[in-house]
């Protein structure tokens, strides 16, 4: 990877400044594609100088995406978004984006693509969310058909959007919420687990065409999740039951915010387990030995226990 140039679409987000940390060390030129320049210049800092390249790009608009992969050896695509809002749609990044990254990755010949989906991507999902990921999928395998797909479970790490979230949570309020009485089972995957196993795919031509599910080592339901947060955390609080029903309506109000905590198409997603498939290849198959929950969760939960910074 020494010396090559390596595009990456939304290199600033949560597994991206990973991706580009891991690219600096092996001597890749990295070119991030990102909305918003100014907050990612933090992975600068990650290379030397002239390593790392901002773009400011829209994954809608073609010839900034064009501008981006040009002259790339090879192309990371981490286009996604949790919820909607005004300009952001799940058809315009997780489907028409990835659509116009493989296309471009075909008319410059690049050497390998690696698109990051997720466990339970179906064009056919009630999920917007779940729906339009498999669109993208489908739209970037058809431009590109050596296209490497990774759909990891959720993601845990420093940066989470679930952890965090929970934790910050219980910091403040005497119980957290079971949505659907807590039954959806998860296999949580380490950040930095997908980050190598985005590097694997890049390098390894055997993996080129391929599908893999990224999962951690074990399997837990939303309550079990909750209850190693309360463990790590010091934090003891009442897990209250919310119906699919209740959370939809709730959700329904909280949609309004302009960063919500809880959709109707996330309560939607609860719905359904997000593990991997018996007969996916894994992590394993990419050489790849996940980290577990346990052994990762107390490096940065211990600044939500009581007194804690």
């Amino acid at each position: 990877m020494k010396d090559k140039v390596v595009a990456v679409v939304g290199g600033a987000g949560f597994v991206g400044r990973n991706v580009v940390r891991g690219l600096c060390k092996k001597g890749a030129i990295v070119n991030v594609g990102c909305r918003d320049t100014d907050a990612a210049k933090f992975l600068c800092s990650m290379g030397d100088v002239g390593q790392v390249n901002l773009i400011k790009v829209n994954v809608a608009n073609f010839d900034q995406m064009a501008s981006l992969i040009e002259g790339a050896d090879h192309v990371v695509s981490l286009v996604g978004i949790l919820h909607e809002s005004k300009g952001n749609t799940f058809e315009t990044v997780q489907a028409n984006g990835p659509m116009i990254v493989g296309k471009i990755a075909r008319e410059k010949n690049v050497q390998s693509l690696v698109h990051v989906s997720a466990i339970g991507a179906d064009v056919n999902s009630k999920s917007l969310y779940a729906s339009s990921k498999g669109l993208g999928e489908t739209y970037i395998r058809g431009e590109f058909d050596k296209t490497v797909i990774l759909r990891p479970s959720i993601i845990f790490g420093p940066d989470d959007n679930f952890f965090n979230r929970f934790a910050n949570l219980a910091a403040f309020v005497p119980f957290l919420p079971l949505i659907g009485g807590g039954t959806t089972k998860f296999q949580p995957v380490y950040v930095q687990d997908v980050a190598s196993a985005i590097m694997v795919a890049l390098e390894d031509s055997v993996k080129v065409g391929k599908d893999y599910e990224l999962g951690g080592p074990s399997i837990y339901s939303f309550r079990e999740l909750l209850e190693l947060l309360e463990k790590h955390t010091l934090r003891k609080r009442a897990l209250v039951n919310i119906p699919f029903f209740l959370a939809s309506l709730q959700a329904k109000f909280l949609e309004a915010l302009p960063n919500p905590p809880l959709t109707r198409d996330q309560v939607e997603l609860l719905k359904t387990d997000n593990v991997v498939s018996q007969d996916a290849l894994t992590l394993e198959d990419l050489g790849i030995s996940p980290m577990s929950c346990e052994a990762v969760l107390p490096t940065y939960l211990d600044r939500f226990r009581p007194g804690g910074r």
